[in-house]
């Protein structure tokens, strides 16, 4: 299967001015890597109990069906963090937008301006390909990622609910259809 992931501007490594700390796309064969960083933002998050993803359909999503970009943070070439991202579209603005659905860090290297560094990697990704918007969700509780948003530059969107329905939810639905 051909990448078509090839003109989306993504490098070998990206710098973050940190000593010691780069930013990288996964490799094919890091599946568990990802799944390990997934689980620990699940825990974090407090939702370990919904982590149903598989190296197997990780893989699929990122390297088959190139559903998403996944970035490995490294410090001194030991992994620290991941983020997962993919494109929306946006009808109004005719143009695609950046969708961050996770950043995670390790505890241990939090507040020393990495999530910073990963974010304006981010902005920058979204530019180069025309993106309209870089948008995620935050848990209301997180007061910590919140202010780190906020001090981004980013404003929650107040006017808009998020929606959503689960496939038993979808194939209820039908069956209730006929």
């Amino acid at each position: 299967m051909e990448d078509i992931r090839k003109d989306n501007y993504l490098k070998e490594e990206y710098p973050t001015g940190i000593d010691g700390v780069t930013v990288r796309p996964v490799r094919e064969g890091e599946e568990s890597l990802v799944l390990h960083f997934i689980r620990a933002i699940a825990a974090y998050e407090k939702m370990s109990d919904s982590v149903a993803a598989t190296e197997e359909g990780l893989h699929k999503a990122i390297f088959e069906q190139h559903a998403c970009n996944v970035l490995i943070v490294e410090e001194k070439g030991a992994p620290v963090g991941f983020c997962l991202y993919f494109h929306t579209f946006s009808t109004f603005c005719g143009r695609t937008n950046l969708y961050l659905e996770d950043l995670f860090l390790n505890e241990e290297v939090r507040g020393r301006g990495i999530g910073r560094a990963v974010f304006r990697i981010l902005i920058d990704i979204a530019l180069a390909e025309g993106c309209e918007r870089f948008e995620w969700a935050c848990l209301n509780w997180n007061a910590p990622s919140i202010a780190f948003y906020r001090k981004m530059g980013a404003f929650p969107m107040s006017d808009w609910t998020t929606w959503r329905m689960t496939a038993k939810d979808m194939r209820d639905a039908c069956e209730r259809d006929g």
